[in-house]
């Protein structure tokens, strides 16, 4: 077993949360694809990532608790199993009624990654150390979407959609395992919570009512549903409108990754001298700029590949600035009870990002401009968040609070 603070759990955590965007960056390519082979329209298509999200946002409201009462280990190895046989379920689907099923029951597995990786990190670390270590962690897991889409690409060219889930599902087998024999349980005993209904009840309605905590969650929520709408639309701008090739989508998708670790990187250089929500309003100001800068390109009908990419590329290192301090922010005060804290968190990120999907799918006109509107939008919407909730109450335990090991 690794120590909780080698640098070797980071990475394996890393590699555990990066499972989400794995579910969904892999397979951007193949949505094309997917919609021709089954004879279905963008909307449809678009669904079979919008459901993953509620799935993922569904469960991580009981996978939380129940991690917060059993500990983190168990429901992650659990959960990565439950993903395995539902990639495997997605790759034999016939039809799309069939994909959008094993999608959301491949989100119930995944949920557990993500959710259960921020609670360790908020149990190993005191929350301002938390900020520095999620951006750092945020580094690593952006090797995921770097190449995922190009992986992809070359599958679906090569050996249609359905390799992909094969592929995932393996990924999720071999984390099941790293899991299970590398990495500590890292929940204090005496956190363990009491697995009763008023109980959990209680907990969420003590979480939700704190207004920190919602200032930061509805920041991180709205920045993040302008990515996942670059992720909703991106495949069908580029691919069916711009025409790039589906082999040749992930090296523009790359792109992107670079604006999202350059914003990471940022703020752990920053991290040293100034306060989370001094790095967090930063991002903020640059994630509107990008997001301006596209929209204001499709208005004016400039649609070019570079007119989407390096917008989207400077909205990002908005985004990778912005995530690390928002997640550490909502969770800082409540180191008793993380675990809920992260799946609350989690939930609203992620029904928020798929109803940002939805409309993309919904509105799509053949062009970026949807697209764009939408990015935009979030971006500007983060920063009234901001201002109005997260700078008049910001988190007292970033200073304060300890780490739930220490």
């Amino acid at each position: 077993m690794l120590a909780l603070t080698s640098v070797w759990t980071t990475i394996l955590l890393a590699a555990a949360v990066a499972l989400g965007p794995l579910a969904t960056d892999m397979y951007l390519p193949a949505l094309p694809q997917i919609g021709s082979d089954f004879s279905t329209g963008t909307d449809q298509v678009q669904l079979t990532l919008s459901l993953y999200m509620l799935g993922f946002a569904l469960a991580q409201l009981v996978c939380g608790p129940l991690a917060d009462r059993f500990g983190r280990k168990p429901l992650m190895i659990g959960g990565f199993l439950l993903f395995a046989l539902a990639s495997i379920g997605c790759a034999l689907a016939t039809n799309i009624e069939t994909l959008m099923l094993c999608r959301f029951l491949q989100a119930l597995g995944g949920s557990a990654g993500p959710v259960l990786g921020r609670a360790a990190i908020r149990d190993i670390y005191t929350p301002r150390e938390a900020a520095r270590i999620m951006a750092i962690l945020a580094s690593i897991m952006a090797l995921a979407p770097a190449i995922a889409p190009t992986i992809g690409g070359f599958l679906v060219t090569g050996l249609g959609w359905a390799s992909i889930f094969i592929v995932l599902a393996g990924y999720a087998l071999i984390m099941s395992v790293v899991v299970a024999f590398g990495i500590p349980e890292p929940m204090r005993p005496e956190y363990r919570q009491p697995l009763q209904l008023c109980s959990l009840l209680r907990n969420y309605r003590t979480i939700a009512t704190d207004i920190s905590f919602l200032g930061y969650t509805l920041t991180n929520a709205l920045i993040f549903s302008g990515l996942f709408a670059f992720l909703s639309g991106s495949s069908f701008v580029l691919i069916d409108f711009l025409g790039v090739e589906p082999e040749h989508f992930g090296l523009f998708f790359a792109c992107i990754v670079v604006g999202y670790v350059t914003g990471n990187l940022t703020a752990v250089r920053l991290g040293s001298r100034l306060v989370p929500d001094q790095i967090l309003v930063r991002g903020l100001t640059v994630a509107v700029v990008g997001g301006s800068i596209m929209a204001g390109l499709a208005i004016a009908e400039i649609y070019t590949v570079w007119a989407v990419i390096l917008p989207q590329a400077l909205f990002m290192v908005g985004v990778g600035m912005v995530l690390p301090q928002t997640m550490a922010g909502a969770m800082a005060n409540f180191p008793h009870m993380a675990g809920s804290a992260s799946a609350l968190f989690g939930f609203s990120q992620m029904a928020v990002a798929a109803i940002a999907g939805m409309l993309v799918g919904h509105l799509h006109d053949g062009t970026s401009l949807v697209m764009a509107t939408i990015i935009a939008a979030s971006a500007a919407a983060a920063l009234a968040s901001y201002l109005v909730l997260v700078q008049r109450h910001p988190a007292a335990g970033f200073e304060s609070q300890p780490a739930s090991t220490r």
